[in-house]
Parts: structure tokens; sequence; C-alpha cells
């Protein structure tokens, strides 16, 4: 597995790990959104994990990344996070890596895997970046080419997180919730409509995916004055305005408002 992020690091780009904080009080909360991972009912057999969300901009990419780092950093998880959002990738950003070879190159171009795979500073935590594609990501996308891909990769790690695209634009992830072991689907708050996540969580269908829960992201206003605890993120997208009400699916997460390609005061997760 190589260690390709020397351009990145050239150009002096901030990577999400440098900006982790292992003492920060949101690190404890995705610590308690691990275990409740693991003590669910299926915990012992997931592996691999797919984060989603309705549509863009929801946080989706960060919830990855910082998962990832907890398990890693936290839980000594052999943990590795693959960016299948073919159409607008974002762990490659914030973790301050090439773009390619990534998933596209193993897809499309029979790369090998290990060789595509890029350790980070984390011991313990690599990722596979979404990688370059010329023509329509619809064409390279196969989700069973991906679920046999992260079957193999298994034996090597402990915890796999994939990065998919929203529900409700494509049907990448609809395709894919089959191919791995369970489903999270992150809101949020104050701008996703109820419907609109009632409506990606029907798509998924928890009748034969294992959905696990809701990660409920920019709840701002529902914590006490002891938890306002800043810390730096990156996200990549703001959605439409709207108003969320969410169910009691756990897991919960709560973060603040998302800022388009830039590290932004941001408030803390937590648990709801």
């Amino acid at each position: 597995m190589r260690n390709n992020n020397k351009k990145a690091e050239a150009k002096g780009e901030t990577s999400v790990i440098d900006l982790f904080d292992l003492e920060s009080p949101y690190v404890t909360e995705y610590r308690r959104l691990l275990y409740r991972l693991q003590n669910s009912d299926r915990g012992k057999e997931l592996k691999s994990i797919l984060i989603t969300s309705a549509l863009t901009g929801e946080g989706k990419s960060t919830v990855c990344a910082f998962l990832a780092m907890t398990a890693s950093m936290k839980k000594g998880l052999k943990t590795l996070v693959i960016d299948a959002d073919l159409r607008l990738p974002t762990i490659h950003k914030l973790f301050a890596m090439n773009l390619h070879p990534g998933l596209i190159e193993v897809l499309a171009r029979g790369e090998d895997p290990k060789k595509a795979i890029r350790k980070t500073k984390v011991d313990g935590l690599d990722v596979l970046t979404a990688g370059t594609h010329g023509g329509n990501p619809t064409e390279v996308f196969d989700a069973e080419a991906i679920g046999r891909l992260v079957d193999d990769l298994k034996f090597y790690y402990d915890l796999i997180i994939l990065d998919c695209s929203p529900v409700l634009p494509v049907s990448d992830p609809m395709l894919l919730a089959s191919q791995v072991d369970a489903v999270i689907m992150v809101v949020k708050t104050g701008e996703t409509q109820k419907e609109v996540a009632q409506r990606a969580l029907a798509i998924l269908d928890p009748r034969k995916n294992n959905i696990l829960g809701a990660v409920l992201n920019n709840m701002n206003h529902t914590l006490p004055y002891y938890y306002n605890y800043d810390y730096y993120r990156y996200d990549y997208h703001q959605s439409g305005k709207g108003k969320t009400s969410p169910g009691n699916t756990p897991p919960t997460v709560e973060s603040g408002p998302a800022q388009e390609k830039q590290i932004i005061n941001d408030k803390i997760i937590r648990e709801n």
C-alpha cells in the first residue's frame, strides 16, 4: 500500500487528522457512536458500514472521517475508508491526499487495490480515494464489484467505512446497501425536511438492508453550555433549507453548519 500524499503535503494542505483532538468532547461522542454500532444486534458482524445521506451537504464525509479516526486511534481497529462517492469525492480533501489512484482505477482499469490504498498519519488507518474518470461515473460504478472488493479487504481490516453518494439524487447507495453489513444515514437537522429523510430511508429499504439508524448533524441549539466546544472540520457542500423532525433511530450525532471547501469553526459532535 502506497503513501502517495507528497503533492498534497507539499502544498501545505491540512489533513483532518491534524485537527483531530483526542481530548475533546466530540471524540467522546464518536466513541459513543462506535460503541453503539459495535453493540447493536449485529455488532459482531459489522465489518463494512456504508454512510450516506438524503441530499448533498449533510456532513456524511465528515462523519466517515471522524468515525474512522476514532475507530483506529481510540479502539485500535485496523480501519479503511473508501470514497465510493464517485460524483462528488471528498475523502481525499479531508485527508489531504491526491485523488488518484483510487476506487475508479481499481474498478475500471484493474489497479491492484493494495497499490491504490494509501496509509495515513494514523497507525492503522488507510484510505482508498475515489480516483478519476473522464466519463460518466455511472459507467464505472459497479455495486457488485465494490461488494466483492470490500469482502476481499475484510481479511486485512477490522472495519471498512464507505462514503457513498446521497440517496435521492442517484441510485448508488440503494445498489450498494445490499453489499455491506450495515448502513447509516446522516441527516442535517434544520435543513433536511422530514419527508425527504423518510423518502431516502424508504429507498434504502430497511426490510432488505441493515439500516442501523441516523446520525443527526447541525443540532446547534440543543446542547447545554458546557458542551459548547469549538473544533475545526472540512465540509464540501451546502444543502437547501428545510426542517427536520427525526425519529428515534440511534445512533445520533450533532455538529454545526457546513461551509464549502474550507476549515470552519463548528460545534461538537453529540449523541442525542
